[in-house]
């Protein structure tokens, strides 16, 4: 089993959306059982609040249910729990790191990077625009299945 967790600022916006869209990926493919997948915050500021509304909102109109969640943060033993944390931008990557004492077996990714995009995923938090997030998601974990092998 691949243990994933998806990682934003608040894990309200971005990383529950990822959450979800992974999550709903992987049941499409038949391929469910090979994942565990949960998200998590790099701040403690939304810690037990659910996904912000613009997330649902948009998850619910493209048919993607959103998953049951409440903001937690990431931890050191997530690093040591998870195959791959992937952080939603280069400043959840250096707090990533930060929290995890560093990178030592190289599992901390940038979600886009798996797009072969280096730019951040839009955040919704300061935009409002969950359209844009919610493409640069889908590009980022498309490109995350076919990095470990999977057929689209």
């Amino acid at each position: 089993m691949i243990k994933v967790l998806m990682v934003c600022h608040g894990n309200i916006c971005r990383s529950t959306m990822a959450q979800s869209v992974f999550a709903h990926m992987v049941k499409q493919l038949h391929i469910e059982n090979d994942f565990y997948i949960e998200s998590a915050a790099t701040s403690r500021e939304e810690i037990g609040n659910t996904p912000h509304y613009g997330t649902v909102g948009k998850l619910r109109e493209v048919g993607i249910p959103v998953v049951p969640h409440r903001a937690v943060q990431m931890t050191k033993y997530d690093y040591e729990n998870y195959d791959y944390l992937i952080g939603m931008d280069s400043a959840n990557i250096r707090n990533m790191n930060r929290i995890a004492g560093g990178d030592k077996d190289n599992k901390i990714y940038k979600l886009l990077s798996f797009a072969g995009i280096s730019r951040d995923v839009a955040d919704p938090w300061y935009t409002g625009d969950f359209d844009q997030t919610y493409e640069d998601v889908c590009m980022g974990l498309e490109g995350f299945l076919k990095y470990l092998g999977y057929k689209l």
